[in-house]
């Protein structure tokens, strides 16, 4: 299902690619010979002390030759290049294999879409065992599905020494890298997508960009044909998917309000569950002083009793202190009865003196009486 909170975004220069892209299958080879400049590319790629060459054309990849990056390798390329008329004019890429460089994909925020380099350098040594000042990199966004407010891109980096020095063995052949890509995320040589170029500005060709321009302009004035066809329904579209968007604005405003009041109600609830929660978590005094009478004999006669922080301590005198223990242990409503001191006995009464705290638990059919908690009797 389309997520209609998500914006519309008319990216027009990547229209145009598809267009011209699906446009050249429409247009016979011979012709497209004739009125194209298209050349195939020099794919060189490092392996240990040698440089392996393939020509790129028409989306077949075919090897060349292995050389040497010394004295007689040069001489073997150059000799390869006056023997073969196709490498004279075709444009020439360096790209690095597993062993000199490494690709990591992050997760950004969209609103470092319009600034990725400089976000990404920023927290480089977060991101790779590299700083900004030790390596090369770039960084291309994925043409995938992303998540809200979120923005995935491919981070492609190799350290700084051991591209400097396959630049300047590649001086020595005479090679000028049109950009510097990795094997495992290469660009697309079909010209039809902006290729990210781990060379730096300082190190890549100077080049002149008038025919570019030129290009540029042709293929604009043969767009601006199209732009009124395609382009209004997809403005009318999206006057449409607007005007849906601020009505569900509209009632995503009034189901956030419903939403507070909720959750307000659900708060007054709980606190009002957990009020009633610590009312009953022990019995009242009264309650518990009603039990208390009715387990102990008439013979026992109680002079202190304290009620506090769900405990009961009391002192008084019996024939038989001891028993008492068992009894308030028999009972639902105390618990861990014992004696905090010495049992003694009265010289004059004959009875034997005690003092006993016990606990109070909530079990047990207990009655409460009416009245408030008390702490101490």
């Amino acid at each position: 299902m389309p997520n209609l909170n998500s914006a519309i975004e008319l990216d027009f220069k990547k229209f145009f690619r598809w267009w011209k892209r699906e446009l050249s299958f429409l247009i016979p080879d011979r012709i497209k010979q004739l009125i194209s400049d298209q050349h195939g590319t020099i794919i060189v790629r490092p392996e240990g002390n040698q440089f392996i060459l393939s020509y790129w054309f028409d989306w077949r990849d075919e090897p060349l030759a292995t050389f040497d990056r010394d004295e007689t390798g040069i001489a073997k390329y150059h000799e390869l290049l006056a023997n073969d008329e196709r490498l004279q004019k075709a444009d020439l890429i360096f790209r690095l294999t597993r062993k000199y460089a490494i690709q990591k994909e992050l997760s950004l925020p969209a609103a470092a879409k319009e600034n990725l380099l400089q976000v990404v350098t920023y927290e480089l040594s977060r991101y790779s065992p590299f700083s900004a000042e030790h390596a090369y990199y770039a960084v291309k966004a994925l043409d995938v599905t992303n998540e809200h407010g979120q923005l995935r891109v491919m981070l492609i980096l190799t350290a700084r020494e051991v591209l400097d020095t396959f630049y300047r063995d590649l001086k020595t052949f005479g090679m000028v890298p049109k950009f510097v890509d990795y094997e495992d995320f290469a660009n697309v040589l079909d010209q039809s997508e902006e290729p990210y170029n781990l060379l730096p500005e300082w190190l890549r060709e100077k080049t002149d960009k008038t025919a570019q321009m030129i290009n540029a302009a042709l293929a604009g004035l043969v767009a601006l044909l199209f732009v009124v066809a395609l382009a209004l329904p997809v403005w009318f579209e999206s006057r449409s998917v607007n005007a849906l968007q601020e009505k569900i604005h509209a009632i995503e405003k009034e189901a956030k309000s419903i939403k507070a009041l909720q959750a307000e109600v659900d708060a007054l609830v709980d606190e009002t569950q957990q009020l009633i929660d610590k009312k009953t978590e022990k019995p009242p005094v009264v309650a518990v002083l009603d039990t208390l009478s009715k387990l102990i004999k008439d013979d026992t006669w109680l002079a202190y009793g304290q009620y506090a922080s769900g405990q009961l301590q009391v002192q008084g005198e019996s024939p038989a202190a001891s028993t008492l223990i068992s009894v308030l242990e028999a009972s639902d409503v105390f618990a861990n009865a014992k004696f905090v001191s010495p049992v003694t006995r009265d010289n004059v009464t004959k009875l034997e003196r005690f003092q006993i705290t016990v606990d109070i638990t909530k079990a047990g059919d207990i009655t409460k009486p009416g009245g408030n908690d008390g702490t101490e009797q």
